[in-house]
């Protein structure tokens, strides 16, 4: 008997012996190739290695929670699972998975026709009905995977399976023509052709089905039972024809039409064609197709008030405007039915509606815009930080290492011999009160500068805000070193210059001291401004979250962006 292809399992032919050699090798999307096992435990765990080889994934038997039967008839091996009933009993066959499938409906699902048979021999109606988790019983997972030997095998001991449904309303074939498998739609057709006329909970029928999928020959094994069945519609008041116009296949299209070409004039609970539809969704072949027939009504006015050519030049389609004109389409005005000022208004809200829906989405996206380009500067920013940390160290320890050797390189030397008043080592300026005042700041600028050092190789900051004020004490450290270095540099020069040429030492200090205030002062400037710019920004902040108004926070993102995220800034 022929195996038809199925997406979970392969192909496997039935053989008189279940010999190693053989047996060929069972291929699954699902499940590849793994060596063989002497265990029996084993080898049933991973598909009967006897023939069937299978790797281990996701949907492990160990996962599945498959007893030996479902292993069994998973891997379709008759003789194991006959085996298995002798071992387990009847009982087994009720067993259901982890995902609630039976032995059944593993077997069913993986196309093992001549398992199904043997089960088949010892089952009930009720038994053989039992649905997994997803809603499906053997039967219709059958037809999902089109395995029509299976479908023939149940059908033969419980006709009655053609009529179950799952919790939507569908039944195989609903099942069957969503896939487009046309041997089942028709096995199951010649088992009932009542089938076509079961429509699910949305009202929809199999034709339904067939044609938003298109599905053509399923469609027309279908009309052909019942032509009739193309005037069905939905609790939208849809056709099949208003499903198969979304699509783009003009064959399922005119297949509808042929019964009855009546069909294009009706009208769904909107007041819409099909023509409308179609234009609605743009399918510029379907509408060229639809105008081919003469009982097309090309301007059929909906409940908005609108003909096809309303549509189409609100949706600004030139070809299909073009189309239209040529077949001689007109408005609604010039056609002699204008909307009611009740329509006028509806649609008129339903335009601004849909405006404001429009503008918040693009608001939205918009905010969502600024965060992204807000993340991407605020690691700059961080960088920024980091740069500014390290430059501050290493001009610490440039500070310490000036510092310490101006100390012991002073002008005038030191005390070699023993002379009153003096000591050894001493330096021979070291009663001048500006080296006494070089000495003190020279000093001050040397621990500084090392305090700065031993921080900034003792600490790990993370945190943006602790790096931030991390920052804030460093510089104000090294504003300090750099202002006692430079007034240790300024006293020396009164040594260095000598009593009669003392005015290059006043230029020197005059000269430092402008520099050194004027930079100072404007980075204190900076300072206070930055300071209270972020006071301002956490004011605003505060105000909107009182407020809670969302217009208010889409509105001031880019601002507080602008504020948050200056090119420059002094900490």
């Amino acid at each position: 008997m022929e195996k038809q292809i199925s997406f979970r399992s392969g192909k496997m032919e039935k053989h008189p012996s279940f010999s190693v050699s053989t047996i060929e090798k069972q291929q699954s999307f699902r499940v590849g190739g793994m060596k063989k096992q002497n265990s029996f435990r084993i080898a049933m765990g991973r598909q009967m290695s006897f023939g069937v080889d299978r790797k281990k994934t996701k949907d492990s038997p160990g996962k599945r929670g498959d007893t030996m039967l479902h292993l069994a008839s998973r891997g379709g091996n008759l003789s194991k699972v006959m085996e298995m009933l002798q071992s387990l009993g009847l009982d087994a066959l009720s067993k259901q998975n982890q995902e609630g499938e039976t032995p059944l409906y593993v077997a069913a699902e993986n196309g093992h026709s001549h398992v199904v048979a043997q089960f088949l021999k010892h089952l009930d109606l009720q038994t053989a009905s039992i649905a997994a988790n997803n809603g499906y019983d053997p039967f219709h997972i059958a037809a999902k995977q089109g395995h029509l030997d299976v479908l023939k095998e149940l059908l033969g001991s419980f006709p009655n399976l053609v009529m179950t449904t799952d919790s939507s309303n569908s039944t195989a074939l609903h099942t069957a023509a969503a896939q487009g498998h046309i041997d089942v739609v028709n096995l199951l057709l010649d088992a009932d052709s009542n089938l076509a006329k079961i429509a699910r909970n949305n009202g929809k029928t199999v034709l339904h089905t067939a044609a938003r999928m298109g599905h053509l020959e399923v469609a027309r094994s279908v009309l052909n039972k019942d032509p009739s069945i193309g005037f069905r519609i939905d609790k939208k008041g849809q056709t099949a024809l208003h499903m198969a116009v979304k699509g783009q296949c003009m064959d399922i299209v005119a297949e509808l039409i042929k019964p009855d070409p009546t069909v294009l004039s009706l009208e769904d609970n909107k007041g819409n064609t099909a023509l409308h539809i179609a234009i609605k969704k743009s399918r510029t072949k379907i509408v060229k197709c639809l105008l081919s027939f003469d009982e097309i009504n090309i301007n059929s006015v909906n409940k908005a008030g609108e003909t096809p050519l309303d549509i189409a030049e609100n949706l600004k389609v030139a070809e299909m405007v073009n189309l239209l004109r040529e077949a001689g389409a007109a408005h609604s005005k010039d056609y002699g039915k204008p909307p009611s000022a009740a329509k006028q208004l509806k649609q008129t809200v339903s335009d601004i509606k849909h405006d404001v829906q429009s503008q918040i989405k693009q608001t939205r996206q918009t905010g969502f815009r600024v965060k992204k380009i807000a993340k991407k500067v605020k690691k700059l920013h961080i960088s920024g930080l980091n740069n500014a940390i390290n430059s501050a160290t290493v001009v610490a320890v440039l500070i310490a290492t000036v510092a310490f050797a101006a100390i012991f390189t002073v002008p005038g030397q030191y005390v070699e011999e023993k002379t009153d008043g003096f000591s050894l080592g001493q330096a021979n300026i070291a009663k001048n009160a500006a080296f006494i005042l070089f000495f003190l700041f020279d000093s001050l600028a040397l621990f500084i500068s090392l305090a700065v050092v031993v921080v900034q190789t003792s600490i790990v900051v993370i945190e943006e805000k602790a790096k931030r004020q991390l920052m804030f004490v460093i510089n104000k450290l090294m504003w300090l070193a750099c202002l006692f270095i430079s007034i240790a540099f300024i006293s020396l020069t009164y040594v260095v210059v000598g009593a009669h040429e003392r005015w290059l030492a006043i230029y020197a200090t005059v000269i430092g001291a402008t520099i050194m205030l004027t930079t100072i002062g404007s980075m204190c400037y900076c300072v206070v401004r930055h300071r209270m710019e972020e006071t301002k920004l956490r004011s605003i902040r505060r105000t909107e979250t009182n407020s809670h108004s969302y217009s208010m926070s889409m509105a001031s993102d880019p601002e507080l962006y602008n504020e948050k995220y200056k090119r420059m800034y002094a900490v």
